[in-house]
Protein backbone atom coordinates (compact mmCIF):
# COMPACT_ATOMS: atom_id res chain seq x y z
CA UNK A 1 0.00 0.00 0.00
CA UNK A 2 1.33 3.57 -0.99
CA UNK A 3 -0.39 6.25 -0.73
CA UNK A 4 0.33 9.86 -1.57
CA UNK A 5 1.23 13.01 0.46
CA UNK A 6 0.77 16.58 -1.59
CA UNK A 7 3.61 19.12 -0.81
CA UNK A 8 1.95 22.63 -1.16
CA UNK A 9 2.58 26.17 -0.38
CA UNK A 10 2.47 29.31 -1.45
CA UNK A 11 5.65 29.70 -4.46
CA UNK A 12 9.11 30.17 -3.57
CA UNK A 13 8.89 28.84 0.49
CA UNK A 14 10.90 25.86 -0.70
CA UNK A 15 8.60 23.21 -2.11
CA UNK A 16 10.30 21.86 -4.49
CA UNK A 17 13.92 22.13 -2.52
CA UNK A 18 12.60 19.77 -0.39
CA UNK A 19 10.76 17.90 -2.77
CA UNK A 20 13.80 16.95 -4.60
CA UNK A 21 15.86 16.82 -1.57
CA UNK A 22 13.43 13.87 0.03
CA UNK A 23 13.35 12.15 -3.15
CA UNK A 24 15.97 12.58 -4.82
CA UNK A 25 14.55 14.18 -7.21
CA UNK A 26 15.68 17.33 -9.71
CA UNK A 27 13.11 19.24 -10.08
CA UNK A 28 13.43 22.76 -10.97
CA UNK A 29 13.44 24.92 -8.25
CA UNK A 30 13.87 28.70 -9.54
CA UNK A 31 13.46 31.76 -7.33
CA UNK A 32 10.19 32.63 -9.02
CA UNK A 33 6.47 32.02 -9.22
CA UNK A 34 5.23 28.55 -10.52
CA UNK A 35 8.58 27.12 -11.81
CA UNK A 36 6.40 24.52 -10.55
CA UNK A 37 3.50 23.91 -13.30
CA UNK A 38 2.79 19.91 -13.56
CA UNK A 39 3.27 17.99 -10.35
CA UNK A 40 5.64 16.45 -9.46
CA UNK A 41 5.32 12.27 -8.36
CA UNK A 42 8.66 11.01 -6.71
CA UNK A 43 8.70 7.52 -4.87
CA UNK A 44 10.44 7.26 -1.60
CA UNK A 45 11.42 3.83 0.55
CA UNK A 46 10.08 4.11 3.76
CA UNK A 47 13.46 3.29 6.40
CA UNK A 48 12.84 0.56 8.71
CA UNK A 49 16.28 -1.10 10.68
CA UNK A 50 13.84 -3.74 11.60
CA UNK A 51 12.88 -4.88 8.30
CA UNK A 52 16.69 -5.26 7.76
CA UNK A 53 17.07 -6.92 10.76
CA UNK A 54 15.01 -9.54 9.60
CA UNK A 55 16.18 -9.93 6.46
CA UNK A 56 19.54 -10.25 7.79
CA UNK A 57 17.97 -13.11 9.99
CA UNK A 58 16.47 -14.96 7.33
CA UNK A 59 18.92 -14.37 4.63
CA UNK A 60 16.20 -12.96 2.52
CA UNK A 61 16.99 -13.13 -1.17
CA UNK A 62 15.00 -9.98 -1.54
CA UNK A 63 13.91 -6.80 0.81
CA UNK A 64 11.11 -5.06 -0.08
CA UNK A 65 10.27 -1.82 2.14
CA UNK A 66 6.60 0.04 1.79
CA UNK A 67 6.61 3.62 0.20
CA UNK A 68 5.46 6.42 -0.14
CA UNK A 69 4.60 9.15 -3.11
CA UNK A 70 5.34 12.57 -2.46
CA UNK A 71 3.82 14.88 -4.81
CA UNK A 72 5.25 18.30 -5.56
CA UNK A 73 2.13 20.48 -6.42
CA UNK A 74 2.32 24.36 -8.12
CA UNK A 75 2.53 27.47 -5.70
CA UNK A 76 -1.04 28.63 -4.31
CA UNK A 77 -1.55 32.36 -4.62
CA UNK A 78 -4.63 34.41 -3.21
CA UNK A 79 -7.25 33.75 -5.60
CA UNK A 80 -7.13 30.37 -6.79
CA UNK A 81 -9.94 29.80 -5.84
CA UNK A 82 -11.04 31.64 -8.67
CA UNK A 83 -8.46 30.57 -10.56
CA UNK A 84 -6.03 33.03 -9.78
CA UNK A 85 -2.48 32.04 -10.80
CA UNK A 86 -2.88 28.10 -11.40
CA UNK A 87 -5.76 27.67 -9.06
CA UNK A 88 -7.53 25.06 -11.37
CA UNK A 89 -4.95 22.96 -11.94
CA UNK A 90 -3.63 23.32 -8.04
CA UNK A 91 -7.08 22.30 -6.77
CA UNK A 92 -7.80 19.94 -9.03
CA UNK A 93 -3.94 17.46 -8.14
CA UNK A 94 -4.62 18.34 -4.62
CA UNK A 95 -7.92 16.47 -4.12
CA UNK A 96 -6.13 13.05 -5.35
CA UNK A 97 -3.57 12.57 -2.97
CA UNK A 98 -4.58 11.40 0.96
CA UNK A 99 -2.75 13.90 2.71
CA UNK A 100 -1.62 17.52 2.28
CA UNK A 101 1.26 18.40 3.80
CA UNK A 102 1.76 22.54 4.06
CA UNK A 103 5.30 23.81 3.93
CA UNK A 104 5.20 27.25 5.41
CA UNK A 105 8.51 29.87 4.85
CA UNK A 106 10.26 31.29 8.28
CA UNK A 107 13.54 31.40 6.92
CA UNK A 108 15.00 35.00 6.25
CA UNK A 109 16.54 35.58 2.80
CA UNK A 110 16.68 39.05 0.69
CA UNK A 111 17.97 36.71 -2.48
CA UNK A 112 14.76 34.64 -2.26
CA UNK A 113 11.48 36.53 -3.23
CA UNK A 114 8.40 36.39 -0.98
CA UNK A 115 5.29 36.45 -3.27
CA UNK A 116 3.77 38.84 -0.66
CA UNK A 117 6.91 41.20 -0.17
CA UNK A 118 7.81 39.45 3.04
CA UNK A 119 8.22 36.72 5.58
CA UNK A 120 5.09 36.25 7.55
CA UNK A 121 4.42 32.57 8.36
CA UNK A 122 1.12 33.12 10.28
CA UNK A 123 -0.75 35.49 7.11
CA UNK A 124 0.76 32.75 4.57
CA UNK A 125 -1.15 29.69 6.34
CA UNK A 126 -3.99 31.83 6.51
CA UNK A 127 -4.09 32.58 2.75
CA UNK A 128 -3.77 28.52 1.85
CA UNK A 129 -6.56 27.91 4.29
CA UNK A 130 -8.93 30.71 2.99
CA UNK A 131 -8.19 29.57 -0.34
CA UNK A 132 -8.89 26.17 0.51
CA UNK A 133 -12.19 26.78 2.48
CA UNK A 134 -13.63 29.11 -0.86
CA UNK A 135 -12.97 26.06 -2.90
CA UNK A 136 -14.14 23.48 -0.71
CA UNK A 137 -17.48 26.10 -0.11
CA UNK A 138 -17.91 26.60 -3.78
CA UNK A 139 -18.21 22.46 -4.00
CA UNK A 140 -20.71 22.16 -0.99
CA UNK A 141 -23.10 24.86 -2.51
CA UNK A 142 -23.13 23.01 -5.51
CA UNK A 143 -23.86 19.45 -4.02
CA UNK A 144 -26.36 21.72 -1.62
CA UNK A 145 -28.61 22.39 -4.77
CA UNK A 146 -28.97 18.98 -5.78
CA UNK A 147 -29.02 17.14 -2.46
CA UNK A 148 -31.26 19.47 -1.25
CA UNK A 149 -33.81 19.02 -3.55
CA UNK A 150 -33.48 15.19 -3.62
CA UNK A 151 -33.97 15.41 0.55
CA UNK A 152 -37.34 16.88 0.10
CA UNK A 153 -38.41 13.50 -1.35
CA UNK A 154 -38.21 12.15 2.30
CA UNK A 155 -35.27 9.77 0.94
CA UNK A 156 -33.35 8.67 4.45
CA UNK A 157 -29.92 9.09 2.35
CA UNK A 158 -30.48 11.97 0.83
CA UNK A 159 -31.28 13.71 4.19
CA UNK A 160 -27.91 12.85 5.87
CA UNK A 161 -26.06 14.10 3.12
CA UNK A 162 -27.76 17.56 3.46
CA UNK A 163 -27.31 17.06 7.16
CA UNK A 164 -23.56 16.32 6.28
CA UNK A 165 -23.23 19.37 3.53
CA UNK A 166 -25.09 22.07 6.21
CA UNK A 167 -22.60 20.86 8.86
CA UNK A 168 -19.88 21.53 6.10
CA UNK A 169 -21.23 24.95 5.16
CA UNK A 170 -21.49 25.99 8.59
CA UNK A 171 -17.80 25.09 9.16
CA UNK A 172 -16.21 26.67 6.51
CA UNK A 173 -18.38 29.66 6.63
CA UNK A 174 -16.89 29.93 9.81
CA UNK A 175 -12.99 29.96 8.34
CA UNK A 176 -12.57 26.47 9.88
CA UNK A 177 -11.68 23.45 7.88
CA UNK A 178 -13.70 20.37 6.80
CA UNK A 179 -11.43 18.15 8.70
CA UNK A 180 -12.70 19.86 11.99
CA UNK A 181 -16.41 18.83 11.83
CA UNK A 182 -17.52 16.03 13.66
CA UNK A 183 -20.15 13.53 11.54
CA UNK A 184 -21.97 10.64 13.55
CA UNK A 185 -21.51 6.77 12.09
CA UNK A 186 -24.74 6.92 9.60
CA UNK A 187 -23.42 10.33 8.41
CA UNK A 188 -19.75 9.30 7.56
CA UNK A 189 -21.22 6.84 5.91
CA UNK A 190 -22.63 9.35 3.46
CA UNK A 191 -20.19 11.67 3.60
CA UNK A 192 -17.67 9.16 1.32
CA UNK A 193 -18.13 11.05 -1.66
CA UNK A 194 -18.24 14.75 -0.68
CA UNK A 195 -14.76 15.06 -1.44
CA UNK A 196 -13.39 17.99 0.09
CA UNK A 197 -9.94 19.70 -0.09
CA UNK A 198 -9.86 20.64 3.45
CA UNK A 199 -11.58 17.19 4.92
CA UNK A 200 -7.88 15.67 3.90
CA UNK A 201 -5.38 15.25 6.89
CA UNK A 202 -2.70 17.96 7.27
CA UNK A 203 0.98 18.21 7.84
CA UNK A 204 3.06 21.05 8.63
CA UNK A 205 6.70 21.53 7.52
CA UNK A 206 8.09 25.07 9.06
CA UNK A 207 11.33 25.71 6.73
CA UNK A 208 13.61 27.22 8.69
CA UNK A 209 17.27 27.91 9.20
CA UNK A 210 18.56 25.18 10.66
CA UNK A 211 20.22 26.23 14.29
CA UNK A 212 16.58 27.61 14.35
CA UNK A 213 15.61 23.50 14.84
CA UNK A 214 18.07 23.11 17.82
CA UNK A 215 17.32 26.55 20.11
CA UNK A 216 14.52 28.25 19.59
CA UNK A 217 12.19 26.37 16.89
CA UNK A 218 9.72 25.95 19.30
CA UNK A 219 8.71 29.13 20.54
CA UNK A 220 8.86 29.58 16.41
CA UNK A 221 6.27 26.86 16.35
CA UNK A 222 4.00 28.31 19.14
CA UNK A 223 3.96 31.34 17.30
CA UNK A 224 2.40 29.92 14.17
CA UNK A 225 -0.17 28.30 16.20
CA UNK A 226 0.58 24.89 14.82
CA UNK A 227 2.50 21.44 15.36
CA UNK A 228 5.08 21.98 12.90
CA UNK A 229 8.27 19.56 11.80
CA UNK A 230 11.13 22.12 11.62
CA UNK A 231 13.00 21.40 8.17
CA UNK A 232 15.93 23.08 6.90
CA UNK A 233 15.22 22.52 2.95
CA UNK A 234 18.82 23.80 2.06
CA UNK A 235 20.19 21.21 4.66
CA UNK A 236 18.25 18.11 3.43
CA UNK A 237 19.25 18.87 -0.15
CA UNK A 238 23.08 18.98 1.01
CA UNK A 239 21.84 15.43 2.67
CA UNK A 240 20.50 14.25 -0.13
CA UNK A 241 24.03 14.20 -1.86
CA UNK A 242 25.56 12.10 0.62
CA UNK A 243 25.54 8.15 1.09
CA UNK A 244 23.83 6.59 4.15
CA UNK A 245 27.21 6.55 6.03
CA UNK A 246 27.75 10.24 5.23
CA UNK A 247 24.71 11.33 5.92
CA UNK A 248 24.25 9.55 9.46
CA UNK A 249 27.84 11.45 10.27
CA UNK A 250 26.89 14.21 9.12
CA UNK A 251 23.48 14.69 11.58
CA UNK A 252 25.31 13.14 14.28
CA UNK A 253 27.87 15.74 14.04
CA UNK A 254 25.11 18.80 13.78
CA UNK A 255 23.14 17.32 16.92
CA UNK A 256 20.10 16.01 14.75
CA UNK A 257 18.75 12.73 15.62
CA UNK A 258 17.38 12.22 12.67
CA UNK A 259 16.50 13.53 9.15
CA UNK A 260 13.82 15.66 8.03
CA UNK A 261 12.57 12.45 5.69
CA UNK A 262 12.31 10.85 8.67
CA UNK A 263 10.61 13.21 10.83
CA UNK A 264 8.22 13.43 7.65
CA UNK A 265 7.34 9.66 7.90
CA UNK A 266 6.74 9.14 11.08
CA UNK A 267 4.66 12.57 11.43
CA UNK A 268 2.66 11.15 8.09
CA UNK A 269 2.37 8.03 9.50
CA UNK A 270 0.89 9.51 13.15
CA UNK A 271 -1.30 11.49 11.28
CA UNK A 272 -2.89 9.09 8.86
CA UNK A 273 -2.97 6.72 11.48
CA UNK A 274 -0.93 3.71 9.59
CA UNK A 275 1.38 0.92 11.00
CA UNK A 276 3.71 -1.66 9.47
CA UNK A 277 3.55 -5.17 10.07
CA UNK A 278 6.68 -7.67 7.97
CA UNK A 279 6.09 -10.84 5.81
CA UNK A 280 9.92 -12.50 6.59
CA UNK A 281 11.66 -15.61 4.89
CA UNK A 282 13.90 -16.69 2.84
CA UNK A 283 12.66 -15.71 -0.48
CA UNK A 284 11.67 -11.61 0.48
CA UNK A 285 11.34 -9.60 3.55
CA UNK A 286 8.93 -6.92 3.13
CA UNK A 287 7.40 -4.20 4.57
CA UNK A 288 3.51 -3.69 4.57
CA UNK A 289 1.53 -0.79 5.57
CA UNK A 290 -1.91 -0.89 6.39
CA UNK A 291 -4.37 0.84 8.68
CA UNK A 292 -3.85 1.30 12.46
CA UNK A 293 -7.09 -1.23 13.94
CA UNK A 294 -7.03 -3.37 11.05
CA UNK A 295 -7.85 -7.31 11.95
CA UNK A 296 -6.13 -10.04 10.39
CA UNK A 297 -8.12 -10.66 7.33
CA UNK A 298 -8.29 -7.10 5.90
CA UNK A 299 -3.84 -6.84 6.72
CA UNK A 300 -3.64 -10.34 4.79
CA UNK A 301 -5.74 -8.36 2.10
CA UNK A 302 -3.19 -5.85 1.89
CA UNK A 303 -1.05 -8.42 0.18
CA UNK A 304 -3.90 -10.07 -1.78
CA UNK A 305 -7.42 -10.27 -2.02
CA UNK A 306 -7.54 -13.57 -2.31
CA UNK A 307 -5.46 -13.61 1.65
CA UNK A 308 -8.03 -11.88 3.33
CA UNK A 309 -11.21 -13.88 1.36
CA UNK A 310 -9.78 -17.24 1.96
CA UNK A 311 -8.32 -16.23 5.36
CA UNK A 312 -8.25 -19.12 7.70
CA UNK A 313 -5.28 -17.96 10.59
CA UNK A 314 -2.36 -16.00 11.20
CA UNK A 315 0.92 -16.90 12.53
CA UNK A 316 2.05 -13.71 14.29
CA UNK A 317 5.34 -12.49 16.50
CA UNK A 318 6.72 -9.36 17.32
CA UNK A 319 10.07 -8.47 15.51
CA UNK A 320 12.10 -8.29 18.20
CA UNK A 321 10.98 -11.40 19.86
CA UNK A 322 11.45 -13.16 16.85
CA UNK A 323 15.08 -11.81 16.67
CA UNK A 324 15.67 -12.66 20.21
CA UNK A 325 14.80 -16.47 19.68
CA UNK A 326 17.09 -16.37 16.36
CA UNK A 327 14.15 -17.27 13.77
CA UNK A 328 10.56 -19.04 13.82
CA UNK A 329 11.92 -22.65 15.01
CA UNK A 330 13.40 -20.77 18.45
CA UNK A 331 10.39 -18.79 18.60
CA UNK A 332 7.93 -22.03 18.02
CA UNK A 333 10.23 -24.12 20.91
CA UNK A 334 10.09 -20.87 23.20
CA UNK A 335 5.95 -20.53 22.62
CA UNK A 336 6.55 -17.65 21.42
CA UNK A 337 4.75 -17.65 17.57
CA UNK A 338 0.85 -17.17 18.46
CA UNK A 339 -1.83 -18.60 16.05
CA UNK A 340 -4.26 -15.79 15.50
CA UNK A 341 -8.14 -15.84 14.47
CA UNK A 342 -10.37 -13.18 12.45
CA UNK A 343 -10.94 -10.89 15.11
CA UNK A 344 -6.78 -10.50 15.66
CA UNK A 345 -6.07 -6.46 15.50
CA UNK A 346 -2.45 -6.17 13.79
CA UNK A 347 -0.29 -4.19 15.63
CA UNK A 348 2.85 -2.29 14.18
CA UNK A 349 5.87 -4.55 14.04
CA UNK A 350 3.82 -7.65 13.73
CA UNK A 351 5.71 -10.42 11.46
CA UNK A 352 2.61 -12.36 10.00
CA UNK A 353 2.50 -15.54 8.19
CA UNK A 354 -1.19 -15.42 6.78
CA UNK A 355 -2.72 -19.00 6.36
CA UNK A 356 -5.66 -19.41 4.11
CA UNK A 357 -7.63 -21.23 1.34
CA UNK A 358 -7.46 -20.41 -2.11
Amino acid sequence: MSFQIGIVGLPNVGKSTLFNAITKSKVEAANYPFATIDPNVGVVAVPDSRLEKLAELEHSEKVVPTSIEFVDIAGLVSGAHKGEGLGNQFLSHIREVDAIMEVVRVFENDDIIHVAGKVDPVSDMETIAIELQLADLQTVDKRLESVAKQAKSGDREFIIKKQVLDKYKAALEAGRMANTVELTDEEKTHSKDVQLLTSKPFLYVANSEYDMQLKDFKLTANSLKLDAIPIDAKLESELSELSDEERAEYLKELGLPESGLDKIIHAAYKTLGLITFITAGPKESKAWTCTAGSKAPQAAGKIHTDFERGFIRAEVIQWDKLLEANGYVGAKEKGWLRVEGKEYVVQDGDVVHFRFNV
